[in-house]
């Protein structure tokens, strides 16, 4: 049955007793009217799960993260990790590490992102964005985005880099979106909230993993 909280219960199998030597309508009421209930109640999970919006009833895997802090890149030769340092979902998927996105299942992952992205030189600039498995690049994940040269002094120019990729793992297999600037004038960067009109902060980096499959 569904509760509140739009759980299903997975109803309990009923004791059935032995069956006598020798037939008996009462025992044979007794077994009949238990399965009776046990498999109404399962026709009712199966129906609610099955039927018209039952993707509500799934427990699902997920996590969602962000960052509110602003990234650099020292030089143009080193590849760093997308950091994030809040947790805003998580069932399945944790952070470890600041920048380590960890499944507790094997599958077929959907991992999404956009950062934020901030060129403060004059001149057009160039990011590298692709993702690592436990430690080790995977191949053919790599995107390039383009910057225009900033607007003016303290005008820089301000773009979002954002996709999605499929990523087969297994059990605490870990992901990372690594970057790589052409020129250290490119940075992730968070704005604070804004006024006239209100609107809300703006975080340096979000990320999302959701479960799509099991592992054929």
């Amino acid at each position: 049955m569904a509760s509140q909280t739009q759980q299903l219960e997975n109803p309990t199998p009923p004791g059935l007793g032995y069956p006598t030597e020798v037939y008996e309508r009462r025992h044979f009421n007794e077994n009949n009217g238990a399965l009776t209930v046990y498999f109404k109640k399962l026709s009712f999970v199966l129906g609610s799960l099955f039927g018209p919006r039952g993707g509500r009833f799934m427990n699902g895997s997920y996590g969602a993260f962000q960052d509110s802090t602003d990234q650099v890149a020292a030089n143009t030769t080193t590849a760093y990790a997308v950091t994030f340092n809040t947790t805003d979902f998580s069932n399945g998927v944790t952070l470890a590490s600041g920048s380590r996105i960890t499944v507790a299942d094997a599958g077929i992952w959907n991992l999404q992102f956009s950062i934020q992205f901030t060129n403060t030189t004059n001149s057009s600039q160039d990011v590298d964005v692709w993702f690592r498995v436990n430690g080790t690049n995977v191949a053919n994940s790599n995107s390039r985005f383009g910057f225009a040269p900033r607007k003016g002094v303290g005008d820089p120019f301000h773009i979002i880099a954002a996709m999605n990729y499929f990523v087969s793992l297994n059990a605490t297999n870990y992901v990372e979106i690594m970057w790589r600037p052409t020129d250290t004038g490119v940075s992730i960067e968070q704005y604070a909230a804004g006024t006239s009109p209100t609107r809300p902060a703006i975080p340096s980096a979000i990320v999302t993993m959701s479960f799509v499959s099991n592992i054929t």
